[in-house]
């Protein structure tokens, strides 16, 4: 027992310890003075000197940020708009991490169905070509008759520039013109007036990141989008009016008061587009939408790709339609007729027959829409686990993005979408806080 009592023991004891301490504080992308209980409103983006990869695996350096636990609730706006979703919540957690050039995201949420977006099917009752709704259908009594095959989304808003007052309160609701009476440009009071996102003045605007989860991550991107006050008194006016101020990422309208808009942005290919049409029953009858690409003999197509339409591609286009359903196609027709293969599934079951057509045509998003990348792995029966990351300033000159560069504190709010159209859950009044 000697040892223990000597001084040169405990001397040495002590400098051992020391160098152990320094050496585990230099271990990379470690986490010092930042404590690890999670919080119900703040999300702490750390700074990391290890980048993650974005392809919907969490990778290891993710442990390194703390989860934001939130629960996206759908509401009752009290006019019916949200019907058949009211109450439904979609827990969530989101984790963020930076380094000098990007921000990153690690969205994760419980979803038990993926199913197709609004996929073409025949009615052989009325003869024609329809496609599933997108949002779920119910009976004067309430009793629900379909299931919605809309889109699975994620969307998170912004305060660009600090530039709309409402935000740093009501995040989500600064811009959303329906839940609660809001006072409009003219300074009078307006409830209820209108269903549409739009903001309180010319200088006002917000950063909407929207990620269509099956159709944007075909190309692995989030769509960045903006909204602004939509022209103005003369468009939205004391009783609400149509403005709505939702835009894609290099609209602009020609003067602050103008509710239409340009494109700066000349690539034709920007981003998903309908797979549809309008023709003439056998050439002279009524106009009809039907399918304008399809892929005759193909089997379980979610989506077309933009190169299947172009010459020589896979897809076919669609230039005639008989009375009976009867599709004339460059190079043949298609008669559905007895086929179950091209017909809806009965009652609430959400599936059509596997030879039925897309609803759209996957294309990249180019220019400021193009700004996010994303990508996101659904495991059926599970959910969805999405990755995306941003430059924190990206090349925008025409304030439509967030700059992150400062470092300064963030509030925004997340929207979650269970294979619906506009009906969704919200989580506003979060705060994104950067680990320095």
């Amino acid at each position: 027992m000697k040892p223990l009592n000597s001084r040169s023991f405990w001397v040495m004891t002590s400098i051992i310890l020391i160098i152990g301490y320094v050496v585990s504080c230099t271990k990379k992308d470690q986490v010092i003075g930042v404590t690890e209980t999670a919080s119900t409103t703040d999300l702490v983006s750390y700074k990391t000197s290890t980048a993650p990869t974005i392809d919907g695996t969490v990778d290891a350096v993710w442990a390194n940020a703390t989860k934001l636990e939130f629960t996206p609730q759908v509401p009752d706006p009290g006019n019916g708009l949200f019907a058949g979703y009211i109450g439904t919540t979609y827990p969530a957690t989101l984790r963020s991490m930076y380094d000098d050039q990007y921000i990153y995201f690690l969205a994760e949420w419980n979803d038990a169905s993926n199913y197709v977006v609004q996929p073409w099917y025949f009615n052989p009752t009325t003869l024609r070509w329809a496609q599933r709704g997108n949002a779920r259908q119910f009976d004067a009594n309430g009793v629900m008759l379909k299931e919605g095959m809309g889109q699975d989304q994620l969307a998170m808003l912004w305060n660009i520039d600090n530039s709309t007052p409402k935000f740093v309160t009501q995040t989500c609701y600064a811009s959303c013109h329906l839940f609660t009476p809001y006072r409009n440009y003219l300074g009078q009071m307006v409830a209820n007036a209108s269903a549409n996102h739009y903001t309180n003045g010319a200088n006002e605007k917000i950063d909407m990141w929207w990620c269509h989860l099956n159709k944007d991550l075909v190309t692995s991107q989030m769509d960045d989008q903006y909204q602004d006050w939509a022209g103005g008194p003369s468009v939205t006016d004391t009783v609400g009016g149509s403005g709505n101020g939702r835009h894609a990422d290099d609209l602009i309208p020609p003067s602050p008061f103008s509710s239409s808009y340009i494109n700066t942005n000349t690539n034709p290919s920007n981003g998903a587009f309908n797979n549809s049409q309008s023709l003439k029953l056998d050439g002279t009858g009524a106009a009809v939408t039907v399918p304008k690409w399809i892929i005759p003999e193909a089997v379980n197509q979610n989506y077309y790709l933009a190169t299947d339409t172009l010459t020589g591609g896979k897809a076919l286009k669609v230039t005639g339609i008989s009375s009976a359903g009867v599709l004339t196609y460059v190079g043949g027709t298609l008669d559905p007729t007895g086929k179950a293969e091209y017909l809806d599934n009965a009652g609430t079951t959400p599936s059509v027959g596997s030879k039925c057509f897309p609803s759209f045509i996957a294309a990249p998003l180019t220019g400021g829409r193009g700004d996010i990348k994303a990508t996101g792995i659904y495991t059926p029966g599970k959910g969805w686990v999405l990755e995306y990351k941003r430059l924190l300033k990206t090349p925008d000159v025409l304030k439509q993005d967030i700059d992150f560069t400062s470092l300064s504190d963030q509030p925004f709010g997340v929207a979650i979408f269970n294979s619906s159209n506009y009906q969704h859950g919200i989580k506003p009044n979060l705060l994104l806080k950067f680990q320095k």
